[in-house]
């Protein structure tokens, strides 16, 4: 199983994420992270979908992605070719003996805590899937309240001969 990110440039018009989501779900094909956004120019907007698959499920999802009308145009990264970022907040409960070891753990994984209240922490962290995943195991030992995280987003990785 390879995992593969979709960098898929889309009209930004209404009904296009269902279209989309509904040609994997059509083909059974699994989405394990999806985010959608509006790039520089109001027209166009970004889905990045991360899925996995064996190669031949690999090139169907490029395939039918690029047969969609609203689709503009279709990238497929493999991790190592691109940016790869996440972003999450995760609010812990905390007390006296376990608040200076979450803030350690903030400063080791480069999260910041964002709020506070008596007995709650807000963390961010911008960071790869990975560490982000990390953060979450290393914080189940305390007690997480609450998780947001966005889907991962990713551009391929800058070259020298790039134009613009």
């Amino acid at each position: 199983m390879k995992r593969r990110i979709y960098s898929v440039l889309v009209e930004n018009r209404s009904g296009v994420l269902c279209k989309v989501a509904g040609l994997f779900s059509r083909r059974c094909f699994n989405i394990d992270s999806l985010a959608v956004g509006e790039t520089e120019d109001h027209a166009t907007s970004r889905m990045t979908i991360v899925s996995s698959g064996d190669e031949r499920t690999i090139e169907q999802i490029e395939k039918q992605l690029n047969k969609k009308l609203d689709v503009i145009k279709v990238n497929t990264y493999s991790e190592q070719q691109c940016i790869a970022r996440e972003l999450m907040l995760i609010k812990v409960k905390y007390n006296k003996n376990n608040r200076r070891e979450i803030m350690e753990l903030c400063e080791i994984m480069k999260a910041e805590i964002v709020d506070m209240s008596k007995h709650f922490m807000m963390l961010q962290i911008c960071d790869t899937p990975e560490r982000v995943k990390l953060l979450i195991e290393m914080l189940r030992t305390i007690s997480i309240a609450e998780v947001a995280r966005t889907g991962t987003l990713a551009l391929a990785k800058c070259c020298e001969n790039d134009e613009g």
